[in-house]
């Protein structure tokens, strides 16, 4: 499996070090550029899946950088400065940084800050293709009319448990982590526990297994999430 890519654009050796060191740490590849001129350069001939932008940098400042960069790609940008002031950091966000870390900073922050821009730039990829209908075996999903049917039966289920069901179906094979369930279906600003998506994916298999579905289409990935397995789109 493909390591998720990250670059890393800051002036400073000892920064870039320190940053490369955590996220390998975490499993991550890592390229560098010491200027915003060799960052454009870079992401002209590599895929990256999350940019660490250094603000304060000569010659071109990682504004210019992040400008340049949102002409062409929305790949996910985490905006490093050491600079606290609330206009620079609203400034960053409305040329189209996604988050802002503000030096000096915790290795666990940039990581938990890492992960969950991965995550949103995930579901939005994921959001981009909806099919008009999806059928499983005996099972038919029909996003319009938000009905699911067994046998042609209609199964009753919440706003909630239609969402989550759904979402898997549109993804099929594609394993999403319970912490990428809960942004998507109930929003990033829920405090609720992770607890909520096995207590919901559990109620989702025993009202489709009393309406006659023969096995149940969502799969646990142990140690990950959950997957749905195998449809045919209408």
């Amino acid at each position: 499996m493909k390591k998720t890519q990250i670059l890393i654009v800051d002036d400073e050796s000892n920064m870039r070090n320190l940053l490369r060191l955590y996220l390998t740490q975490n499993g991550f590849d890592v390229m560098e550029a010491d200027n915003g001129f060799n960052a454009l350069e870079l992401m002209d001939q590599e895929s990256f899946d999350l940019i660490i932008l250094d603000l304060m940098m000569p010659g071109m400042d990682g504004w210019e950088v992040c400008s340049q960069i949102r002409e062409t790609r929305q790949t996910p940008i985490l905006m490093l400065t050491a600079r606290t002031e609330t206009q620079d950091r609203v400034r960053g966000l409305n040329i189209g940084a996604d988050d802002y870390l503000v030096k000096p900073f915790e290795p666990e922050e940039l990581i938990a800050r890492v992960h969950a821009l991965l995550r949103r730039s995930q579901l939005t990829e994921a959001a981009k293709e909806q099919p008009k209908k999806i059928k499983r075996k005996e099972m038919t999903i029909d996003p319009e009319s938000r009905q699911v049917f067994i046998l042609d039966r209609p199964v009753k289920l919440t706003p909630k448990e239609f969402d989550l069901l759904l979402f898997l179906a549109s993804r099929s094979q594609k394993v999403f982590s319970r912490d990428m369930l809960l942004d998507h279906i109930w929003g990033s600003d829920y405090f609720g526990d992770i607890r909520t998506v096995d207590t919901h994916v559990k109620v989702i298999r025993e009202k489709l297994r009393k309406a006659g579905l023969s096995d149940s289409p969502i799969r646990t990935v142990w140690g990950v999430g959950y997957q749905f397995q195998g449809h045919e789109h209408s």
